[in-house]
């Protein structure tokens, strides 16, 4: 026996390996004046408990500070910030700076990793950077081209780096690293390279693999054990469709199977859902299933969770089969890997809509007075869905809008959508007018959750798309997609929106239109204060209660990333990092080659972005200044 196969056997009986935790980060986070988390807590709720700022004063906040950080292009995340330190992370090159916030600020470190330009060239969406994390003595950094580095907290010296991902076969990085325990989580990216991803742990001490779950293959592979979804066995069936393949030809229903006629409790379904053809080997091993997201985590059950995202190739029609276990929800036991339960939010992906959006816990009292813990995401395909945190149970799962239009509804028995087979997608079938377009109804900017007013808060984008999968041939290092995109505007002429949800029932309490798609993720704070970026220039806070507007403030420059707020010497900071980048900025790239087009106007979309327009052979071209998209920080208090 092999030492993988007895490291895997010994996943299997479930044992786990001598836990030693990171103490100095469940203080850090027990601490509301630091930001410890890339999303705040564990929860990922990106909530402060801070209130010095309210409702009441907002109106009176200023600049504080600001710091440059001298890259142009996207910067995703928020920084870090502990015990007076900050720790803000670049877009590519990964650059690192440690501020010392009791000496204005002062550069106590720097770290400057030097990778290879060509990275740039495979990655899907934009060179962005999610953020860092903190344990154990030491910040980590996954960097895009696949070194997963840690940093001595108070040096900037390298303690240990290890090789995650290979970009020369289109596999880069661009999520948050999580600690958890004695381990730090990171993942994947290359969806459109026909990379086959996964999550993986690593040991704090020393960088060494702990392990490694597949999104696709064997249940060994994905690290599946012999309780994976008891509660739901139902997730498990061999096909979710009454007619996989027919529904796979223009015209075909993609009709839901009575829950009866299921066949649960299937195996290896992360290879026996990708039925023949395949234009590459058996499919699933170019299965994409990137990991790229934010990673939450419940002390309680000792689970991970995350999403993984579309099936590998745009183009369906290769790929016969659910597909699993591409755009799913992952619970994982944090210790050992092994999946306590997964949902395929989206079975056979004929839009690229993932599963790869954040996972927020929160706890609520159920209907017999019991407070349980509940995990709830808003997918890219429209729908927010809310299960029981500990074994999957579906409780809830409602569009975010009336806009969209590919699926009806879901079963709440067997958590499948009845696809409206007007939208479905087929090799030379051009389909008009599905919603939401592949950028999703909520991208990668994360939505937010207040304890307080118990309220999701979501941000939206109201585009449409036509889509035409198209023939695509697989090459090793190169986009791998298969289809011809045009983007616009949903049917109600509406880009983006702020919206506010019941997080159990998903009852919508309030909505506030926008006029450009919303690019930035949300922070809500105990001051009842919700802070976004409008899709523009505009950094802006609104009452968390009823999205009044309260207070606003010209950045200068669009925003990707996630504001975050802090608590220095006795005075509450609220901050941002402004950049263009993600998949806002892909769509004005000719990034994607011959592999996908698409096709967008010069509207109010991106109206307030400095360009130049042309449309050649249904691609759009955009160029936006460096002054547009330079990199800036800039913190705010009373």
């Amino acid at each position: 026996m092999s030492k993988q196969q007895g490291f895997i056997l010994f996943l299997m009986l479930g044992l786990s390996p001598f836990v030693q935790a990171a103490p100095d980060l469940a203080a850090a986070i027990k601490n509301p004046n630091n930001w410890a988390h890339a999303r705040g807590g564990y929860n990922n709720q990106g909530y402060s408990a801070l209130n010095q700022i309210n409702t009441n004063n907002v109106k009176g906040m200023k600049l504080a500070w600001m710091f440059s950080t001298g890259v142009n292009r996207g910067h995703e995340g928020a920084p870090l910030v502990i015990d007076g330190v900050m720790y803000v992370h670049t877009a590519f090159p990964n650059n690192i700076y440690a501020l010392d916030l009791n000496n204005d600020q002062k550069i106590l470190w720097r770290y400057l990793p030097k990778q290879e330009p060509s990275t740039q060239a495979v990655m899907c969406c934009d060179t962005v950077n999610r953020g860092l994390a903190f344990g154990d003595g030491k910040i980590y950094l996954q960097q895009n081209n696949g070194v997963l580095v840690a940093l001595n907290a108070k040096t900037g010296e390298v303690v240990w780096q290890t090789q995650v991902n290979d970009p020369r076969t289109g596999a880069t990085n661009t999520n948050a690293p999580m600690v958890v325990k004695d381990k730090v989580l990171t993942g994947c990216a290359g969806g459109e390279f026909g990379v086959r991803c996964f999550m993986a742990a690593y040991y704090l001490k020393d960088g060494a693999l702990a392990w490694k779950a597949y999104s696709t293959g064997s249940d060994a592979d994905v690290l599946i054990g012999k309780d994976f979804n008891q509660a739901n066995p139902q997730y498990s069936a061999l096909s979710v469709y009454e007619d996989v393949n027919g529904g796979n030809k223009q015209g075909g229903s993609f009709k839901r199977l009575p829950a009866d006629q299921l066949k649960i409790g299937e195996t290896d379904l992360g290879m026996r859902t990708w039925l023949k053809p395949q234009l590459e080997k058996d499919g699933w091993q170019h299965g994409g299933g990137a990991v790229t997201g934010y990673f939450a985590f419940d002390a309680k059950t000792n689970l991970v969770y995350y999403g993984t995202g579309n099936p590998g190739v745009w183009n369906p029609d290769v790929r016969p089969g659910d597909n699993k276990w591409a755009s799913s929800v992952f619970a994982r036991d944090v210790d050992t890997g092994l999946a306590k339960w997964a949902m395929q939010t989206t079975p056979h992906d004929e839009w690229d809509y993932d599963a790869t959006n954040e996972v927020i816990l929160f706890d609520q009292k159920d209907r017999n007075g019991k407070t349980n813990t509940y995990a709830t995401q808003v997918n890219k395909n429209g729908f927010i869905y809310t299960w029981q945190a500990n074994n999957g149970t579906l409780i809830a799962a409602q569009k975010v809008h009336p806009f969209v239009n590919w699926a009806i509804d879901v079963d709440l028995r067997a958590g499948v959508p009845a696809k409206d087979s007007r939208y479905s997608t087929h090799q030379g079938y051009n389909m008009e007018g599905g919603c939401p377009s592949s950028v999703g109804a909520k991208g990668m900017n994360p939505a937010a959750y207040s304890p307080k007013t118990k309220l999701l808060y979501t941000p939206l984008s109201h585009t449409c798309m036509t889509y035409e999968p198209v023939e695509s041939k697989y090459k090793e290092g190169q986009p791998w997609v298969g289809a011809t995109i045009t983007r616009f505007s949903g049917l109600d002429l509406v880009n983006g929106g702020l919206a506010a949800y019941d997080a159990f029932t998903h009852k919508p309490y309030w909505y506030k239109k926008e006029q450009s798609t919303l690019t930035s993720g949300l922070l809500v704070t105990a001051g009842n204060l919700l802070f976004y970026n409008a899709g523009n220039r505009w950094f802006k806070a609104v009452d968390a209660m009823n999205g009044k507007p309260l207070w606003e403030y010209n950045s200068g420059t669009p925003i990707s990333s996630s504001p975050f707020s802090y608590q220095h010497k006795g005075k509450q900071y609220v901050g941002i990092t402004t950049g263009l980048g993600g998949m806002d900025l892909i769509f004005g790239q000719s990034f994607w080659g011959e592999s996908v087009m698409v096709a967008c106007s010069p509207g109010a979309m991106y109206g307030a972005i400095d360009k130049e327009y042309k449309e050649l052979d249904s691609i759009c071209f955009y160029r936006v200044t460096p002054a547009a998209i330079g990199g800036m920080l800039h913190v705010f208090s009373l």
